[in-house]
């Protein structure tokens, strides 16, 4: 067999083996999407698991001030990316969704889209459909963080800072995350003290917090807080059991839970609608 016979086999072969070309997303199937990879692709959302916004309570400045910066964006004025941090169970990602979904309902063409933080390598992927489309996206990575040697936190600068092309002006970043500088308190003490320069072993790391324009913190609440959620969540579907047994079982549950948060608060609220026959849509 000739050699040029042999390259034309080998090139078939090559382009047999090679994935298809990305099917552009259709974003007019949902108001939210999840990124996957192998293969890439943006999973439509039927139904995202939300809750309303006027649900959470005791985080009303957090609220208000994502609510006006969604609302900007939406509309096509300047916004910040936006780094929920705190106490666990505070309703950081339930804000997120919930906020999107308050906005959307004026903005049809803002459209929500997770991004597992494993998948961070390929945001710059994702980023190419989400330029393109005419829609505008919160592109949205739950519980993130950062151990010593990960090298994920590379690829999000790609969303933040955008690179020599920019962040697309139609995507925003919000991102959830138990600490402030998306790596633990103990771990950053190590790298300065054992570093030969202490001032830039986690310089890198520690700046990346400081890419996010917004800051929305998340604190424990407070018992008064706790029943006041408890409370909302039963007005909204019109569960009227007697105050002081409400009290003294929503207690008692967080007491058994060891701690007091708004995703304790969802949970007491579960069992008892469950216990009074309510069904929550």
């Amino acid at each position: 067999m000739s050699g040029k016979k042999l390259l034309t086999r080998i090139a078939a072969a090559l382009e047999r083996m090679a994935p298809a070309p990305d099917r552009a997303p259709d974003f007019g199937a949902a108001a939210a999407f999840v990124w996957h990879v192998g293969p890439d692709r943006l999973e439509p959302v039927a139904r995202v698991n939300r809750v309303d916004l006027p649900l959470l309570l005791g985080i009303d400045r957090s609220r208000d001030t994502l609510v006006d910066n969604t609302r900007r964006f939406a509309a096509g004025y300047p916004a910040n990316n936006a780094l929920l941090w705190g106490a666990r169970g505070m309703g950081k990602s339930s804000l997120v969704k919930a906020v999107h979904g308050a906005v959307a309902a004026d903005h049809p063409d803002l459209k929500l889209v997770e991004l597992q933080r494993e998948d961070l390598p390929s945001v710059g992927r994702l980023l190419n459909h989400l330029r393109v489309a005419p829609c505008r996206f919160v592109l949205f990575c739950d519980d993130l963080s950062f151990s010593h040697d990960d090298q994920h936190y590379k690829s999000l600068k790609a969303v933040l800072d955008g690179g020599i092309e920019g962040r697309p002006d139609n995507v925003i970043f919000y991102a959830t995350s138990n600490r402030r500088h998306l790596m633990p308190r103990d771990m950053i003490e190590n790298e300065r003290s054992s570093a030969i320069n202490p001032s830039e072993a986690v310089e890198e790391k520690v700046s990346l917090s400081d890419r996010f324009g917004l800051w929305l913190g998340f604190h424990p609440c407070t018992q008064d807080q706790y029943l006041a959620m408890i409370d909302g969540y039963c007005a909204a579907v019109g569960l009227t059991p007697d105050p002081a047994t409400l009290r003294a079982e929503a207690i008692e549950w967080q007491a058994t839970r060891g701690g007091r948060s708004g995703r304790v608060a969802w949970q007491f609220f579960t069992d008892l609608a469950g216990r009074h026959g309510v069904r929550l849509d």
